[in-house]
């Protein structure tokens, strides 16, 4: 028996006729370094221009890797989150809804309110900017780290119909229950049935203080009642999601008819 004490021969590599490009290209690819694959030769000669030792030299090299990294990262948090479109502040007119609380948007747009499980509800008229507010904090959630999903309140209820006839209710419950960020957009377009409303209060009280939860309504919080067609439901939702709310409201004109409307007139000028 081998002393356990006793040092382990030296391991001699075996000689190869492949080149130490194509090995090394193979060993970035295995442990998933793509950016070091991609980037070395040319950081290796910037490093040898500025006359960088070997640990300024891999540390270039792993900034470059972690930036890639955390760029996929995001950009698979976007697509998992489906969104309807990409939005961000950036293209936002906060001057045409004077209603809506600019510093408080881009106090939300840091994410804080989502690490401390509240919600955000955005209220007010059809084509006032809710849906795009709801994208655009969607979408820095995802840049933040933090895992979306958006839907708008038809669908979901409709899924959660859909998987409870076909028996997994329960596994996309456990979906809705694990991401950070739920986005349901256009509460109060269309009522609910009993079951409907109920399948959603369900998966929505599951979220209570795990979860943030946004969602936009054309309506105010006395007509939600038509929605779920329950008082009882309803004052019951209520009292979850307001505990720990910020409350957007937007009461401004029409985006969309407001465009519509300077459309006609640059129309009528030009004739």
């Amino acid at each position: 028996m081998s002393d356990p004490m006793m040092p382990l021969p030296a391991i001699e590599a075996e000689p190869t006729s492949v080149p130490p490009a194509v090995l090394l290209a193979n060993h970035l690819k295995a442990l998933k370094l793509p950016s070091f694959a991609r980037e070395y030769e040319k950081v290796a000669f910037e490093a040898a221009q500025d006359r960088a030792d070997y640990p300024r030299y891999l540390l270039r090299l792993c900034e470059l890797e972690r930036i890639d990294r955390e760029r996929r990262m995001v950009e698979r948090r976007i697509r998992m989150a489906r969104f309807p479109h990409t939005k961000s502040f950036d293209t936002f007119d906060f001057a045409a809804q004077p209603s809506l609380n600019k510093a408080l948007v881009l106090e939300l747009a840091r994410g804080e309110w989502i690490e401390r499980q509240r919600n955000v509800i955005a209220l007010g008229p059809s084509g006032t900017g809710k849906t795009h507010t709801a994208l655009a904090l969607g979408l820095a959630a995802c840049q933040k780290g933090h895992s979306v999903a958006f839907t708008t309140a038809a669908a979901l209820v409709h899924d959660l119909m859909e998987a409870r006839d076909e028996r997994r209710l329960r596994s996309l419950q456990k979906h809705l229950a694990s991401v950070k960020l739920l986005i349901l957009d256009e509460l109060g377009y269309v009522p609910f049935t009993a079951v409907g409303g109920e399948l959603l209060f369900e998966v929505l009280s599951q979220r209570y203080e795990r979860g943030s939860t946004l969602i936009t309504s054309n309506l105010p919080f006395d007509e939600w009642t038509s929605v779920f067609g329950s008082e009882r439901l309803t004052g019951a939702l209520l009292d979850r999601l307001t505990h720990h709310v910020h409350i957007l409201e937007m009461n401004g004109d029409s985006f969309r008819l407001t465009s519509s409307r300077k459309r006609q007139k640059d129309k009528g000028e030009a004739k």
